[in-house]
């Protein structure tokens, strides 16, 4: 594996962000964040793990070393129950919004970067082989407009034996990869099935971001450290790009709801933010409504159904 092509934050332009992204799938910026800003929510992260017993308690929470007593993953209750309180922080949500990282997507994007309001926490366990997300793309999951980018912000310095993600390079001129369905926990392009040029991959530090376009096939290294493996994932995109609208609500049948997470926040300025913005929904919410009275089941009816009440 090939080490990762970086640039440093003091150096971007759009053109040479366009640049790298167009011939590589990828910019890794070094040094876009301040410090500060991520372990404030590095440190919030940790005392909701710590409170689950999910860290050894004779260890300084911010080390994350990790009982491996209470390793799980997506989809286990216990799991669940504890990103949940993840997802719920306000720092969490907040950190994809820093200005610092909003100028460098406007380069990427344009002068309309817009925010998924969902950043997904990953929370990975070392030594868990099942838990490792094989290559994969993300337009997979996410829909809508592949011009779409997703960045990957680690909340601590992660060397390869914490587990970065790693990044096939070119993958993203090949269109959308097959993906193996069957019997997987989460859908995957199979072993050595991949095309692109050649894996890249290294150590990332805390204020780092790895930038890629939808398409780009990545994947995580495996988590061979004593502590767990803590980032976010966000997506940004041109606001006037057709957006899948499953990507700004709560489709399953959790119960989840934007309330509920807004419920501890103090402050105001990024509750329902994108319902006061003109997006581009694909599938329309008129389409949605027709689905979800003619979808082929009631299981899909009823994700239509909430869909579109959550729209509103």
């Amino acid at each position: 594996m090939k080490s990762f092509h970086q640039t440093h934050a003091g150096e971007l332009t759009p053109e040479a962000m366009q640049q790298e992204i167009s011939s590589k799938g990828y910019v890794l910026v070094r040094g876009l964040l301040p410090n500060d800003a991520v372990t404030s929510v590095l440190n919030d992260v940790t005392r909701v793990l710590s409170a689950a017993g999910w860290l050894l308690q004779n260890h300084d929470p911010a080390e994350r070393m990790a009982n491996i007593d209470a390793a799980c993953g997506d989809p286990d209750p216990a799991f669940k129950r504890v990103y949940q309180q993840v997802f719920n922080l306000e720092s969490f949500h907040a950190l994809p919004h820093h200005h610092a990282l909003r100028r460098v997507m406007k380069m990427i994007v344009g002068e309309q970067a817009f925010v998924h309001p969902k950043p997904i926490g990953r929370l990975i366990f070392p030594r868990c082989e099942q838990l490792v997300v094989h290559p994969h793309q993300d337009y997979e999951f996410m829909g809508g407009d592949a011009e779409c980018f997703t960045v990957w912000i680690p909340l601590h310095d992660c060397p390869v034996c914490v587990g970065p993600l790693r990044i096939l390079e070119g993958s993203h001129r090949f269109g959308i990869q097959k993906h193996d369905r069957e019997n997987l926990r989460v859908p995957e392009i199979p072993a050595g099935m991949a095309a692109g040029d050649e894996w890249a991959g290294g150590d990332v530090g805390a204020g780092d971001v790895l930038i890629f376009h939808s398409m780009t096939v990545h994947a995580a290294s495996p988590n061979v450290s004593e502590q767990l493996r803590l980032s976010i994932d966000c997506r940004f995109q041109d606001a006037s790009r057709s957006l899948n609208p499953a990507n700004l609500v709560f489709a399953g049948e959790s119960g989840k709801s934007w309330e509920k997470t807004y419920a501890g926040w103090q402050a105001d300025d990024l509750k329902f933010y994108w319902k006061q913005m003109p997006l581009n929904f694909k599938p329309s919410k008129a389409e949605l409504e027709v689905l979800a009275q003619t979808a082929a089941s009631p299981a899909a009816r009823a994700k239509y159904g909430r869909i579109v009440s959550q729209l509103d």
